[in-house]
């Protein structure tokens, strides 16, 4: 818990006030405008093998048990009514 809080308190600290201030819906369209700006520059964004498998490995588990889990809409939704 106090690892948590320590790593709440440094994270928050990175942020301009401004974007703290933001309401939250806003500032996930936020994140949501840098990660499309990010995925548009693929040539600089290389997954490691580490990753590449781990993404194997969730696929492979997501196939086996489609079920299980929630989709980005519902997660999205969760976090914007937080």
């Amino acid at each position: 818990m106090i690892l948590q809080k320590e790593a709440n308190r440094m994270s928050q600290s990175f942020l301009p006030p401004e974007i703290r201030q933001m309401p939250v819906p806003d500032r996930v369209a936020l994140v949501e405008r840098i990660w499309d700006s990010i995925a548009e520059d693929q040539s600089s964004f290389e997954l490691t093998d580490s990753q590449k498998a781990e993404l194997d490995r969730r696929l492979t588990a997501h196939r086996a048990s489609p079920e299980i889990g929630r989709s980005w809409e519902e997660v999205k939704k969760g976090i914007l009514n937080s």
